[in-house]
């Protein structure tokens, strides 16, 4: 991989790259690592980034896979000597949208964190799947490939997330 194709690489996918890393880190700092590291990868294994097919699906296998080996590295560590770790909220800003009111505007940010606090409590075989589906917008296929499991256990996994997060907000519904 040249210097042109990544500058391209991260001026088409940059964004969607590092919101992923956002939501499975769940932390700022080591989002921004993540990102920096995936682009790394990327360039270290730039022969096999192939610009004809999905290199955006493939920049989201490195960043999980990136992700998937720290934490096992990071668990490993735990049990040998414990550390204590800095816990940091995400902090997302999101765009104003037009809306008719200002009480609908407020209504449509609450339900949108309640749907984005239920989604973070779901277990991570569920949350990825979720977040490569409906954020990044993957097809079942590429979400496959890029998890390493068969189409089926995504739609599986999809459809178990869905019901459980209709589970959670009509309980948090409920309760308001």
């Amino acid at each position: 991989m040249n210097r042109i194709q990544l500058e391209q690489c991260i001026q088409e996918y940059g964004k969607d790259i590092y919101t992923f890393c956002s939501q499975i880190t769940r932390n700022r700092q080591e989002a921004e690592d993540l990102y920096q590291d995936t682009f790394l990868k990327a360039v270290e294994l730039g022969e096999c980034l192939d610009f004809d097919r999905n290199p955006k699906s493939y920049l989201v296998s490195v960043a999980l896979r990136i992700w998937k080996n720290r934490r096992r590295k990071f668990a490993w560590r735990q049990r040998i000597a414990g550390t204590q770790t800095l816990i940091e909220e995400a902090i997302q800003e999101e765009m104003p949208q037009k809306s008719n009111s200002a009480e609908d505007a407020i209504l449509q940010k609450e339900f949108k964190e309640q749907v984005r606090k239920a989604v973070e409590h779901l277990d991570e075989k569920y949350r990825i799947p979720v977040y490569l589906f409906y954020t990044l917008q993957l097809s079942i296929e590429e979400i496959g490939t890029v998890m390493r499991i068969p189409q089926g256990t995504v739609k599986s996994r999809l459809h178990k997330a869905r019901a459980l997060l209709k589970k959670d907000l009509e309980v948090m519904i409920n309760e308001t």
